[in-house]
């Protein structure tokens, strides 16, 4: 027999593959080290390939795709309910090639290197932010604990910085030393997220997509860099509001016996781009908190009826679909005419 479907277990080192032929029924089930994939899907005829969408993944989604296969690469949430019994490596391989012959199976589009190259420059960049934060908050906390606190923000930072060089403020000297070399941490991480932020900005300036994205509002160039850096042109969702699903903005649905009840959002796919989409809808209803006249009326309506969070949220999800409508049609954003007038 002839393989036709075979399911691919990634690791470091340590791979396993399970072909199995038109029928469904197993061929073959073997170990490769990380030396040998290669080599054995380049005597392979031409077949379906399936990997979950995990570490690595597309990089060798890429190279086994070079060779001429045809490669599926599928959320990991997705094969697990394929998993019989005990986990093993040879039972992964199984269930990832029975999941990826399913008719009505979802795919992760295989992103190129230069995708991959932006989403880890984007990446670096909110780790250094994220660490920074906590290093200012440590800093924070422990000038709280003998009695120096300030005000929220850069500038209270600032003001915490300059009782830290007073050589007159009652800091013990053994905990000024400590803060001393966090707060050089902290100057050296602010002059690296200064320097990555100026490299995002260079891109979007450079690229015409991202600039039609950022027409619209509550986008910035940090969010329209990560939509595109994500989902390329956006082709693989089916509506707005698929897209919206996936970056966890619609709500979580339970229906049984004829009745639906409809929860939170599911908070599901990609975090960093839902935490960007929110960021911009508060901005967007902070300035239909103070400039009404600028404000649709289903802005209006929604902040008149439900909580501001639960409306920058709304807003969100609906920044989420204008998004797609704008990436997949190629026009720019256009404002509602009641807005323009």
């Amino acid at each position: 027999m002839e393989a036709t479907t075979i399911g691919l277990d990634i690791a470091k080192s340590v791979f396993h593959v399970h072909v199995a032929d038109g029928n469904g029924r197993m061929i073959l089930s073997r170990k490769l080290r990380r030396s040998q994939v290669e080599p054995f899907f380049a005597k392979l005829p031409k077949c379906v390939v399936g990997m979950e969408a995990c570490g690595s993944a597309h990089h060798w989604a890429r190279i086994i795709r070079a060779l001429g296969h045809e490669v599926r690469l599928i959320p990991a949430a997705y094969v697990k309910p394929y998993v019989r019994r005990n986990k093993t490596d040879a039972r992964d391989a199984e269930a990832i090639c029975e999941a990826v012959s399913r008719p009505n199976m979802r795919f992760v589009q295989v992103k190129t290197v230069a995708q991959q190259a932006s989403r880890g420059l984007e990446r670096s960049l909110d780790l250094l932010t994220r660490q920074r934060t906590q290093l200012m908050n440590s800093l924070r906390s422990l000038l709280a604990e003998i009695g120096i606190i300030a005000r929220p923000g850069e500038r209270g930072f600032a003001e915490l910085l300059a009782v830290l060089n007073d050589a007159a403020a009652e800091i013990p000297e053994v905990l000024r030393e400590a803060l001393h070399l966090m707060a050089r941490h902290i100057e050296a991480m602010s002059a690296s997220i200064t320097v990555l932020q100026a490299r995002v900005e260079a891109v979007v300036r450079t690229n015409p997509v991202m600039r039609r994205l950022m027409t619209i509002p509550g986008v910035g160039p940090m969010t329209a860099h990560a939509v595109v850096t994500a989902i390329g042109g956006g082709r693989q969702f089916r509506c707005a509001r698929d897209f919206a699903a996936w970056c966890g903005l619609t709500r979580r649905e339970h229906a049984t016996a004829g009745k639906s009840r409809g929860g939170r959002i599911s908070r599901q796919g990609e975090t960093r781009l839902r935490t960007l989409l929110a960021l911009g809808a508060s901005t967007v209803m902070r300035h239909v908190r103070t400039r009404g006249d600028r404000a649709t009326g289903w802005q209006r309506g929604i902040l008149a009826r439900r909580p501001v969070k639960v409306a920058v949220i709304a807003q969100a999800a609906k920044t989420a679909r204008i998004v797609w409508a704008v990436l997949t049609s190629g026009e720019t954003y256009r404002r509602p005419a009641a807005i323009a007038a």
